[in-house]
């Protein structure tokens, strides 16, 4: 029976399944694709990872909210558009917490349900695939939700990354708080390596984990030209992660296609970026049936494996890249899908997964050193 003292809400899936529960959070309504994270921490960098723009979250771990918010760990000001919990706290307590979780949900507007059956609600997605959804508080009849389904667009064929994409450009000079793994500490007068970053949706941790091995970057928007990135003669160009289909942002495939041609400059792609690079080379990407979010993948190849963090729901074909012009360096080992690849004969590379551990293992902190490392190569 719902309890007639807390606030009803429900969750209406594109197949009509329906999950009665109750609303914390903003009050209202959220409509997006309904996907599923298997973390059981960092909820406040995953909340916050530009990489969910347009989706509506459902944590796998049954209780969120422990810990608070603190000022620290927000990747950026782009938020999940509402999320799905078995049951979250309305007590934090952790000597970092500054704000109460329900109240910063309050703040971003993030619709937020709980008390349903998240594993049934998973066993769902993982048998029919992600799908669109409505999240309301509201009273609508399930007839009115489905209709607003109805109405909003797939994932395919949406370029997202130019909605979440800064629209100027910024220099971002901020180290990593807790440094983990770098070796070598920086001094203010050691020169840095300059690197034009390519914002899709970039998380803060990228960024400063750059600025920790070394790198001042410059930070521009997604449809920025060859002329604009060149014209800066960076030492270095990265790629960012970022939401939507891939295949959609036809700025960013063009720019690296030119860029790759160009090859005189390393490349390091993250997420989207890696998907990007795929396509520039000539691949193509397919939408996988529920996507990777989690901080537990398995990654490797020749026997070496580490533990990644990863967002997202498209993959590379392996099939569609040319064995004369790509190498592919990494598989996802539970479903040997394309997780790091390099172009053959060019400082290029990237990675599907989250390297900087925003939240998630250290365990491939490794590739900033070797981006730093090919471009010391070449100074």
């Amino acid at each position: 029976m719902i309890n007639p003292y807390k606030k009803n809400a429900k969750l209406v899936l594109n197949n009509g399944i329906v999950f009665p529960g109750f609303s914390f959070g903003a009050l209202g309504t959220a409509v997006g694709e309904i996907v599923f994270n298997t973390g059981m921490t960092g909820y406040q960098e995953v909340i916050t990872d530009p990489s969910y723009y347009g989706q509506i979250l459902t944590f796998t771990y049954p209780e969120i909210g422990n810990t608070g918010i603190n000022l620290e760990d927000s990747e950026s000001n782009i938020c999940v558009k509402g999320i799905i919990v078995r049951n979250y706290s309305s007590n934090n307590s952790n000597w970092r917490s500054q704000k109460n979780f329900n109240q910063w949900l309050v703040e971003k507007n993030i619709v937020g349900l709980y008390g349903i059956d998240t594993r049934a609600l998973v066993k769902i997605l993982r048998s029919n695939g992600s799908m669109n959804g409505v999240l309301t508080s509201e009273d609508k009849t399930i007839e009115s939700c489905k209709k607003i389904i109805y109405e909003t667009p797939k994932m395919e064929g949406s370029n997202l990354s130019k909605i979440v994409s800064t629209k100027q450009q910024y220099l971002w000079r901020n180290p990593t708080e807790t440094v983990f793994d770098v070796r070598k500490r920086f001094s203010e007068n050691t020169t840095k390596l300059k690197i034009v970053a390519i914002d899709f949706g970039i998380k803060k941790s990228i960024l400063n984990r750059l600025v920790s091995h070394g790198c001042e970057i410059l930070v521009l928007p997604s449809r920025s030209s060859l002329k604009d990135v060149l014209s800066n003669k960076p030492d270095g160009i990265f790629f960012s992660n970022g939401p939507g289909d891939p295949s959609s942002v036809t700025e960013g495939i063009d720019l690296a296609r030119s860029l790759i041609e160009y090859g005189e400059v390393p490349m390091f792609g993250i997420c989207l970026g890696h998907q990007i690079f795929g396509l520039a080379l000539g691949g193509s990407t397919y939408k996988l049936p529920f996507g990777h979010r989690g901080l537990n993948h398995p990654c490797g190849k020749n026997n070496q494996i580490e533990i990644t963090s990863q967002n997202h729901g498209f993959a590379i074909d392996p099939n569609s890249l040319s064995k004369e012009t790509v190498k592919i360096t990494h598989y996802n080992l539970n479903d040997r899908t394309v997780a790091g690849l390099e172009v053959n004969n060019k400082p290029i590379f990237s990675v599907q997964y989250h390297p900087e551990a925003g939240p998630g293992p250290h365990d491939s902190d490794y590739l900033f050193k070797k981006f730093v490392s090919l471009m010391l190569e070449r100074c």
